[in-house]
């Protein structure tokens, strides 16, 4: 069984920056692509960031020049580096190990404010 802990979030002001971790336990990190998803209270979840086995990146084009993603397969861990946040970057962050389109693994989430 994998289980995915985020961590790293919490309360900043505009323009701050904030790094999210995401461990996985298990030995198949390494094979599937890691995602960074938010969910802002009243809407849909929404992908932020992805990064495949091959190191290819996308991003939401809100977070484009601000975010990025990356991977460090030897500590089964995923980061997402959020600089020169906005207050319309608030949400419930949480992070996704896709082995197959079938087999997803989710974390629990961890929550972003951005506030003065």
């Amino acid at each position: 069984q994998v289980q995915l802990v985020e961590s790293g979030g919490g309360l900043v002001q505009p323009g701050g920056s904030l790094r999210l971790s995401c461990a996985a336990s298990g030995s198949i990190f390494s094979l599937g692509t890691m995602a960074w998803y938010r969910q802002a209270p009243g809407k849909e979840r929404e992908l932020v960031a992805a990064i495949t086995t091959r190191d290819s990146r996308n991003y939401a084009d809100s977070v484009k020049g601000r975010f990025t993603i990356s991977r460090d397969n030897a500590k089964s861990t995923v980061y997402l580096q959020m600089n020169s946040l906005k207050p319309e970057d608030t949400a419930v962050y949480y992070c996704k190990l896709s082995i197959t389109t079938e087999t997803n693994y989710w974390g629990q989430g961890t929550q972003v404010t951005v506030s003065s």
